[in-house]
């Protein structure tokens, strides 16, 4: 296990606050957007959007293109080649897993 797999773990699989980075990573996926615009599409707080994309980035899962305000988050590449790591452990959780998905 490399240690993005183990970030990946961590994050998306025994966190508190997995099930909405899950969401999120997923969306971004389909179309990069904006803070505002992922609030939006999640109906989420947009301050509880912006906590979970600074931890994403801060853990090297999303990249930013454009000024602060308004910047778009992409997927990293780091991000893009783990997705069927991504993706099992998604696949693991959603048979038990965290079932909080307000934050």
């Amino acid at each position: 296990m490399d240690s993005v797999e183990r970030i990946l773990w961590w994050l998306f699989g025994s966190s508190a606050g997995a099930s909405t980075r899950i969401r999120l990573v997923k969306v971004i996926r389909e179309q990069p957007r904006n803070a505002l615009q992922l609030a939006e599409a999640l109906g989420l707080d947009y301050t509880t959007v912006r906590h979970h994309l600074r931890v994403l980035e801060k853990n090297g899962l999303v990249a930013t293109a454009g000024d602060r305000y308004g910047q778009v988050y992409f997927l990293s590449s780091s991000m893009e080649s783990h997705w069927d790591v991504f993706e099992r452990i998604v696949g693991q959780g959603s048979s038990g897993g965290d079932a909080r998905a307000s934050k």
